[in-house]
């Protein structure tokens, strides 16, 4: 990380694990809801040949293999750090190296969702041991997750005054 780099993210506050981890669990339900309707014909399918209408829901095959990666991936990328999950809990990505997220980040990190998982989900948990709270995939893609806090928070910055019509003409009267 440049010096620059780290001066600007100085003093940022981490998020939580509460937050990260209501952030992930909606967007993998949010994910899931939307593979729902994929699901339904397959179902109708086994239904005429077993009688039974049972939803077979399989992560590692067919559709949901890709979805996963593409939500986190895409969505991190053009909604600058944030998936719905995270603008939720008020949280984003932030790069460690570069002012913005790039394209390769994210998927990056999407990708190493897998990496954290594969683990047992001790990749997850180890946000607990890390100083920066950078679990597997956060350290893959080098990025760290941090409060978002809202730009309309802060206090107006003081504009200079320049003088308004009036002034400028008592000023020319002198």
């Amino acid at each position: 990380m440049s010096a620059g780099r780290q001066e600007a993210l100085r003093g940022i506050e981490l998020a939580p694990f509460g937050r990260r981890f209501f952030a992930f669990a909606f967007d993998f339900l949010f994910v899931s809801f939307c593979l729902f309707p994929f699901l339904i014909p397959d179902a109708v399918n086994r239904m005429d040949e077993t009688g039974v209408f049972a939803i077979k829901v399989d992560p590692f095959h067919g559709w949901a293999i890709l979805s996963l990666p593409l939500y986190f991936g895409l969505w991190t990328y053009f909604r600058k750090g944030r998936t719905l999950g995270k603008e939720l809990t008020g949280i984003r990505v932030v790069s460690l190296t570069h002012e913005e997220l790039g394209f390769w980040h994210c998927i990056e990190r999407s990708l190493g969702y897998g990496a954290s998982i594969l683990e047992g989900g001790f990749g997850f948990f180890q946000f607990f041991l890390h100083p920066n709270r950078q679990t597997v995939h956060d350290r893959i893609a080098e990025t760290i997750v941090v409060r978002d806090r809202k730009k309309a928070a802060e206090p107006p910055a003081e504009e200079e005054s320049t003088p308004g019509p009036k002034e400028q003409n008592e000023e020319d009267k002198k």
